[in-house]
Order: C-alpha cells, then sequence, then structure tokens
C-alpha cells in the first residue's frame, strides 16, 4: 500500500511539473494570437497607389509603405504635420 501512495505521489508531482505549466503556455499563445487577430480586425491600412491616389483598404499591400489606422475614431482632435 505504502508503494502505491509513492507512485501515486510521484505521478502526481510529474503531472503538476511539467503538464500544467505547458497548458499555461499554451494558454499564453492562444490569447496572445486573439489580441493580435483581434487589432488586426480593428484596422484598415492606407496607402498610395501607383498612380500615387490614396487607397484605404482592409488589408495591407503587398510590397509597398503602408500605414495601420484604427477603425474607432479617438476621442478629441489630432493634428499632426507628417501626414499626407
Amino acid at each position: 500500500m505504502l508503494l502505491v501512495a509513492v507512485a501515486l505521489g510521484a505521478a502526481a508531482w510529474w503531472w503538476f511539473s511539467s503538464e500544467m505549466p505547458r497548458r499555461e503556455r499554451e494558454r499564453a499563445v492562444a490569447a496572445e494570437a486573439a489580441a493580435r487577430q483581434a487589432e488586426r480586425a480593428n484596422s484598415l491600412y492606407r496607402w498610395r497607389d501607383a498612380a500615387g491616389n490614396l487607397q484605404i483598404t482592409e488589408d495591407p499591400p503587398k510590397g509597398r509603405k503602408y500605414e495601420r489606422i484604427s477603425r474607432t475614431p479617438q476621442d478629441g482632435i489630432q493634428v499632426s504635420g507628417d501626414r499626407d
């Protein structure tokens, strides 16, 4: 009986020392991925095409410079002299 109790104690120690941290890491990675996806869902992309026309799209352009802008407006007025 003592041997079974020791074996169960060793198994429980192994479970909590190896499985639980792995699950916590998986949860953290999943939460980070969800946060990135939520940020991307709230973003629009502002860029200029080959003709110089301003474009605003839901997906970033490939091979061009772009600026990520938020879909939700901020409170107040923003003044910036570096915008086109």
